[in-house]
């Protein structure tokens, strides 16, 4: 049975949902209380938005305060001035004489300290306000979201769980669980508190400007005519870097298929070792990369450097013509100049950090579209509708009607209507067809293809045929997870039917009314029209996989039936034959499962699941492969159970252990999705169809394991006599033979490892199948299984990611002096601004003048040096980081290819997980090098000139701020938390919710045959309270976080004025060394939030390097790349396996050689026959040294295969295989890859190209042999790939050849004359030929039947013939061997 599971897109991007949500329609599920809440919270972020020009007004009154003092404080500085009725006046004239000189500027009137106080307490009034409105502002409109998100989320999962299964087909698990997890939290993120914030920023923007305007409108146009150059560099800056980001990565993707490319065909690689090659192309496409990264590095160097040029050309111009207006016009103050100026620049910030917030809403829009869509969308079958109607009276017969089925999630499977020809009217049906845009024939694989079968009461019914026949699927079309709904015909098109079929004939009527009756019947009645879960709840169910919960045995079976008492658990666990094994467990009914069952082996799990469907004592019980999981003794009792349980019961049994079905009423063949032969054992074994090949293939198998299971318990008794008498007890059990050899293991531990014999057709003992075997959990802990997906790695030391940089560092060492001066300018600018300030009270216009003209062309020259450094910190940082990247992922891609094949069989190490780690982990080290080190060393100097500045200017004043740095660092630590917000909490909390739902997705099948669906619905919304309060705590925390964070500027500023009032007053410290202080400390605070939010990233890399380094290190067990090991030169090839076993590491429990012996002498050919999974391939992998045996050893001219170096084995072995793997190149370099030791001239490719019959084809081409082959070989029929890699294999002249199904693609004329073309390459080699098709074979030299991982016959295709055995079998009833 095969579901489309894998529809993730195939180069592993997700596409994003178009935006189909308006922005007001994600709060379509807020009640009025909601709204009251967002409003009055919008109506807090207005008011605090205001706050910071509000400041601004206080800041200039407090200016002009300092200027007026400090002029005063000028005057009186002449001896010859004095202060006389609050005027200052000259110290030798009369009033009337100091009247005519103007004399009226005031003085004693103005306490410094006095005003300072009123102004601290206006900023610490404001910053309260700010604290309450932040705190309200943030609260409320979390509290609105928490409470929104909870309805959309159990919304959500309701109708989830109602969705059919087509649905689930056609949309992967992982992806629901995503939905359920970050796809809400988008939308949470989209109306939570980004809404305020963006409120409070644009506010504070409209606020800004229009204070600029009604304070100064001609500075705020003269500062706002400079913005188009900011903008139009910034827009510029983006274009390209997007541009070139754009290239960088299409470069990178290139490299990123070539390396999916190889790692997806790293056996072919492998074999023809082409490992180096490799990794020089892949470097190849990583230097176009490269040079694009750098370039992107320098462009974004220059535009910073531009945009920090044109922002000190502002500030001069600002103060330029500010200053001309305060002193030379006088239309302002100097606070009103500060006013304006800062009022535009807060209203530009304010503006750029709203930006992000619309991210935030256009992402939570696109998670919006598809969550709302799947929440209005009504599911075709709805398993919680109260609607269709239940029989009073159930009998239990089955039929289905001409059913026509294929799984919605492949739709490319189309299923057309198909008309049987008739024997006469051929014209009027080919009009007819074409009328209703349907074919004749078709040869669409259908699941099901007109399926006609009828089930009887009461009876067993036993489905039979090879995988993917329609079995599986038609028992889930019973249990009503599909509808038959194919070949539903129009109701116009039913008329022109109607009529045609009328003039015809009256039978032909029929036929119609037959094919229209597209449907599965319970005693007659549609199943369509009855109720879905009364329909379910007469139905147990038990699968060849059972699905367990995570609760307890007892739980587990009460799932069959809802209320059920303990006695009913108990017997039904006692019919099952677990209730023993359930005793012996410490906790018996009470003991938990696992995950997934996974503490219990498979035949545990199988008994626990068959209790669990007898619980329901169901009218019609469905067994797929029930008994698959359970050893020897547990089946017959099982079996005997279920053949009780059978009894008035409507039974259908799918097995592909055909003892099991042998009693079954009726057997039914499945072949391509019909019903081709129905009778009794004896009946269809006469009439050798399907199951007479099944049978043949099983039993032939079971009697060659049971030869070697008597060999093995005779060595047994010699050993142990003690044991052979024991072992005597079950005649012949392989099982107890070996447990008898090996008695001193536990016999829990034993129970599932090896598997059982049972009583096979044929009448013959043997074992079951291997494949079909499980191994308990406390086992698997002890293969060394990996349990886990994700392991943890120890953060790398940062000095041996240095290590691998330390050929840049003359880059790293210019880069770093770069951004050392750069942290230096912001420094620089406070000294500058305080300056300016200073120059305000200045008696002396001249003088004034010329050093304001002085100031303005120094902050011209600051941005010029800025422009310089910034650009050289961007060049030499992304050069050096690039080199390192493209060092790095040579590196990682080189130690790829270099592991054993066994560890690419990992699933953590699949293609695409690789190529991702190439990709992601060489990038991210970056963030612990190159331009991070550029970012901190940037910090560091400008927090180092910070406070030598302030030190030198007033050292108390600075010690008094400094006190406030911790809370302006932890202000800052809670933005930098309220950004990445609370993610880590909200995740522990909605884990549980999470486990519930991942639990219920992803056995949504055992979920709906049970009914389940309301109780998971239940119990995810209980799991969800705990997330909710959590959000609600949450909403206040992060508001008086968030309120705290806001105020504590101003509560610092308030204290610094003060403080410095008194400083200016008390102790003569000029006022702009106030504001020198001050706003050097402010900027470098800035500059240490800056520094810290790199952090994440330097663990990030921390983290990716240690991954990397682990891949560096790691030793593989068969090394490509080392030259130890033995080599010879008179190579003969000569191959000898000697008792070979082996499990594949990835999967341990199933043994697939058990014991392989056979040996072929140079220049022989050794035919491979048997079924699918009998190890044939397996051991020409071992014989390539892909993998080493586990037991036995397979020899080479004598010496054992793992003594011999793999590379010069490999060099001496030429594979075809089935699939033939060619890469995305030109022929000629598909065939010179045969052989990657030497340099191969066209001469030789073209010979090759002639042994393989491939020459004629090639000229026909229009490029000949550059003709690129495509992706995959793509562009090629298999006929031509397959003589392509024959080529391959034969330019390599190789002393053993490896064909593997070498000619099953081709055609019977290529067919011909390619196997000419390899019985000519065979001759004088030693060949080894695996093939399906026996007339290909018969002239080896020894033809080896396997089954099982074992050699049943061998011997000429004579004398095989003359055994009357497997073989003679096989060639005389043709059936084919899969």
């Amino acid at each position: 049975m095969a579901s489309g599971k894998d529809q993730t897109s195939k180069n592993g991007k997700k596409e994003e949902p178009a935006i189909r949500v308006g922005f007001f329609q994600l709060f379509r599920f807020a009640s009025c209380r909601e709204i009251c809440m967002m409003i009055f919270g919008s109506i807090c972020a207005m008011i605090h938005g205001s706050a910071q020009p509000l400041m601004l007004l206080v800041f200039g009154m407090l200016t002009d305060t300092f200027i007026e003092y400090d002029i005063e404080l000028n005057e009186l500085s002449d001896p010859d001035k004095v202060c006389v009725n609050n005027t200052i006046q000259w110290r030798n004239l009369t009033e009337e004489e100091n009247l005519a000189l103007n004399m009226t500027k005031s003085c004693g009137l103005l306490d410094i300290e006095y005003e300072m106080t009123n102004f601290a307490y206006y900023y610490v009034g404001i910053g309260a306000g700010v604290f309450i409105l932040g705190y309200l502002q943030i609260s409320l409109w979390i509290t609105a979201a928490a409470r929104q998100i909870q309805i959309i989320r159990k919304m959500y999962f309701r109708k989830v769980m109602r969705m059919e299964i087509g649905w689930f087909d056609c949309t992967s698990v992982g992806e629901l669980n995503t939905r359920m997890s970050d796809d809400i939290n988008k939308i949470n993120d989209a109306i939570a508190d980004q809404v305020g914030i963006f409120i409070q920023r644009f506010t504070t923007f409209v606020c800004g400007f229009l204070m600029g305007f009604a304070r100064g409108w001609k500075l705020t146009l003269v500062i706002i005519s400079v913005s188009p150059l900011i903008g139009v560099g910034a827009g510029l800056m983006a274009l390209f870097v997007a541009k070139l980001t754009g290239l960088e990565l299409q470069a990178y993707a290139k490299a990123g298929a070539v390396a999916d490319e190889v790692l997806s065909s790293v056996r072919t690689v492998a074999a023809f070792g082409g490992e180096k090659k490799e990794v020089q192309r892949y470097d190849r496409n990583l230097i176009s990369a490269q040079r694009w990264g750098i370039r992107k590095g320098l462009i974004m160097g220059f535009f910073t450097g531009y945009l920090w040029f044109i922002i000190f050309l502002c500030y001069a111009l600002a103060f330029w013509y500010g200053s001309s207006l305060v002193v030379d016009t006088q239309e302002y103050s100097p606070g009103t100049l500060l006013q304006v100026f800062f009022g535009v620049l807060i209203a530009a910030l304010n503006l750029g950090q709203a930006s992000p917030c619309l991210e935030a809403f256009a992402s939570g829009r696109g998670a919006a579209t598809i969550i709302f869509e799947t929440i209005d969308r009504e599911p075709e079958i709805d398993c919680l509708s109260e609607a269709g109607y239940k029989l009073n009276k159930v009998k239990g017969d089955l039929e289905f009607h001409n059913v026509t089925f294929h799984y919605p999630s492949r739709p490319e499977v189309k299923v057309k209507l198909i008309f049987t020809p008739l024997q006469s009217h051929h014209l009027v049906q080919m009009a007819l067809c074409s009328c209703f845009k349907c074919t004749l024939f078709t040869s669409f694989p259908q699941i099901l293809d007109q399926l006609n079968l009828q089930v009887k009461s009461g009876e067993t019914t036993a489905f039979v045929g090879p995988s993917g026949a329609g079995k599986s699927t038609a028992i889930q079309l019973i249990q009503r997870f599909y509808d038959p709904k194919e070949g539903m015909v129009k109701k116009h098109q039913f008329i022109i039917m109607l009529q045609y079929y009328w003039c015809t004939s009256f039978i032909n009527l029929v036929t119609l009314c037959h094919f229209l009756s597209l449907q599965v019947t319970l005693d007659g009645h549609d199943i369509r029209g009855l109720n879905i879960q009364w329909l379910r709840s007469l139905i147990g169910i038990v699968e060849q996989e059972p699905v367990l919960f995570a609760t307890s045995i007892a739980e587990n079976i009460r799932y069959g039936r809802p209320g059920v008492s303990n006695d009913d658990i108990i017997t039904a666990a006692k019919e099952a034959n677990a209730y023993n094994f359930i005793m012996d467990l410490p906790q018996k009914f009470d003991t938990l499962v696992g995950e997934g069952g996974g503490q219990m082996s498979g035949g545990q799990k199988q008994r626990i699941a068959i209790a669990r469907a007898l619980v329901r004592n169901p009218r019609i019980l469905l067994l797929d492969m029930a008994t698959s999981a359970l050893d020897n003794e547990s089946e017959a009792v099982v079996q005997d159970a279920l053949d009780k349980v059978r009894m008035g019961r409507t039974t259908i049994s799918i097995a592909h252990r055909l003892s099991t079905i042998k009693n079954a009423d009726v057997i039914v063949g499945f072949e391509h999705g019909r019903a081709v032969e129905r009778g009794k054992h004896d009946e269809l074994l006469d009439r050798k169809g399907v199951y007479f090949t099944l049978v043949t293939l099983q039993s032939q198998g079971d009697k060659a394991l049971n030869q070697k299971a008597q060999q093995e318990m005779e060595e047994a008794e010699s050993s142990d006599p003690v044991a052979e008498r024991k072992s005597l007890n079950r005649a012949g059990s392989y099982r107890a033979s070996l447990r008898a050899s090996v008695h001193q293991r536990s016999r829990s531990q034993l129970s599932n490892l090896v598997p059982e014999s049972s009583v096979a057709i044929a009448g013959e003992l043997g074992p079951r199948s291997y494949s079909e075997t499980r191994v308990p959990q406390e086992i698997k802990g002890k293969s060394g299984l990996p349990d886990d997906d994700s392991e943890e790695v120890e953060p790398a030391p940062v000095a041996r990611i240095l290590k691998y940089n330390a050929p840049e560092w003359p880059y790293m060492l210019f880069g770093s002096f770069g951004a050392a001066v750069n942290g230096g300018v912001n420094p620089v600018y406070s000294l500058l601004f305080s300056q300016i300030l200073a120059t305000f009270s200045m008696p002396d216009p001249v003088e004034q003048r010329r050093e304001i003209n002085g100031i303005c062309l120094f902050f011209v020259v600051v941005g010029l040096v800025s422009f310089f450094t910034q650009m050289l910190q961007g060049y030499a940082f992304s050069k050096s980081g690039e080199l390192l990247t493209r060092r790095l992922r040579r590196l990682g891609f080189h130690a790829m290819l270099g592991q054993e094949i066994g560890w690419f069989d990992d699933h953590r190490n699949s293609p695409g997980a690789l190529t991702t780690r190439l990709a992601t982990d060489a990038s991210q080290v970056q963030g612990a090098t190159g331009s991070q080190i550029g970012m901190i060393v940037n910090s560091l100097t400008n927090i180092g000139v910070a406070i030598i500045i302030s030190f030198y200017f007033s050292w108390k004043l600075t010690l008094v701020i400094l006190c406030f740095l911790p809370f302006l660092a932890l202000s800052g630590g809670f933005q930098a938390k309220m950004l990445t917000g609370f993610a880590k909490q909200d995740k522990d909390a909605m884990e549980a919710a999470g486990q519930i739902s991942g639990e219920a997705l992803n056995n949504i099948r055992t979920i709906a045959g049970l009914g389940k669906e309301r109780n998971f619905v239940e119990m995810f919304e209980v799991q969800l309270e705990a997330p909710y309060q959590a959000a609600l705590k949450k909403a206040n925390v992060y508001g008086a976080c968030y309120g705290f964070a806001q105020c504590v500027v101003f509560m610092a500023n308030s204290a610094s004025y003060r403080f410095g009032g008194y400083l200016v007053y008390r102790e003569g410290l000029h006022f702009s060394f106030v504001f020198r202080v001050i706003s050097a400390i402010v900027t470098s605070g800035t500059a240490l939030g800056r520094a810290s939010s790199y952090t994440p990233d330097y663990a990030k890399a921390k983290i990716s390097a240690a991954r990397f380094f682990q891949l560096l290190d790691r030793i593989p067990k068969i090394s490509v790349y080392s030259n130890e090991g033995d080599k010879w030169d008179n190579f003969k090839g000569d191959i000898e396996f000697i008792d070979c076993k082996f499990t594949y590491p990835s999967r341990p429990d199933i043994q697939v050689l058990n014991g392989l012996s056979v040996s072929v002498r140079p220049g022989q050919t050794l035919a491979f026959v048997g079924s699918s999974g009998c190890g044939k391939s397996t051991s020409v992998q071992l014989l390539e040294r892909f993998y080493d045996p586990n037991n036995g050893r397979v020899l080479i001219d004598g010496r054992e295969s793992t003594r011999v170096n793999a590379a010069f084995l490999r060099s001496k072995i030429g594979i075809v295989s089935q699939e033939p793997i060619l890469f995305d190149c030109s022929i000629a370099e598909n065939i010179r890859y045969g052989d990657n030791q030497r340099e191969l001239s066209m001469d030789d490719v073209i010979a090759a190209a002639k042994k393989a019959q491939l020459h004629d084809f090639v000229m026909s081409l229009p490029e000949k042999y550059d003709t690129n082959v495509g992706s995959q070989g793509s562009q090629l029929s298999r006929g031509q790939k397959q003589r392509i890699a024959i080529a391959r294999a034969i330019i390599r002249d190789p002393k053993i050849l490896l064909l593997d199904e070498a000619t099953s693609a081709l055609d019977t004329e290529s067919e011909k004359t390619v196997q000419e073309a390899l019985d000519k390459a065979r001759e004088g080699r030693t060949c080894i030929v695996i093939a399906h098709r026996l007339s290909t074979i018969q002239n080896s030299d020894i033809i080896a039947v396997m089954s099982r991982g074992y050699v049943i016959e061998k011997g000429t295709h004579g004398y095989l013939m003359g055994l009357k055995g497997a073989y003679y079998k096989l060639v005389t009833t043709g059936a084919p061997i899969s």
